[in-house]
């Protein structure tokens, strides 16, 4: 696969896992609201991967790629980002809250570990240990948003 195109599929899926599943949890911790939830989803599917395209496509400029390069990047990000925000939609809408919240963890956990095992083999690495470090991260931003969404709920909900 072209360096260029990596970069964007990387990139996007990583963050699209992460930005989705951060939002997901920090929403339904403070809200409860499948509503809520769901406009989340849809709104780092749309916004975070315009974004987060732009970003890369900003620093692939910075380091004096080909312009085709450039676009490839800036493509590859925006899709994957939109198409693996979007897979969260689907627990969502099939199941009860709960239920959609421990399915997409797992979905997200579970692409981030396929990806980390192909990265891991590309570099040469042991895969259990960038396998653990990426999912350490992941786990950390889904207990931080799950504990932030907790205490806007508990916070600010009689305010509101």
């Amino acid at each position: 696969m072209k360096n260029s195109l990596k970069t964007g599929l990387t990139f996007g899926l990583t963050s699209g896992i992460i930005t989705t599943l951060g939002l997901m949890v920090g929403l339904d911790s403070g809200t409860h609201s499948k509503i809520a939830v769901l406009g989340g989803i849809l709104t780092i599917a749309i916004a975070d991967a315009f974004s987060d395209a732009l970003g890369v496509h900003i620093s692939k400029e910075s380091e004096e790629k080909t312009e085709r390069e450039i676009w490839e990047s800036t493509f590859s990000t925006l899709l994957s980002k939109f198409f693996f925000a979007l897979t969260f939609v689907v627990p969502v809408i099939l199941f009860d809250l709960s239920t959609a919240m421990i399915v997409s963890v797992v979905w997200g956990l579970s692409l981030l570990a396929v990806l980390s095992v192909i990265i891991a083999r590309e570099q040469k690495e042991k895969a259990w240990k960038v396998v653990s470090e990426h999912l350490v991260i992941a786990l950390m931003v889904i207990a931080i948003t799950h504990y932030v969404g907790d205490w806007i709920g508990s916070t600010f909900s009689s305010a509101i």
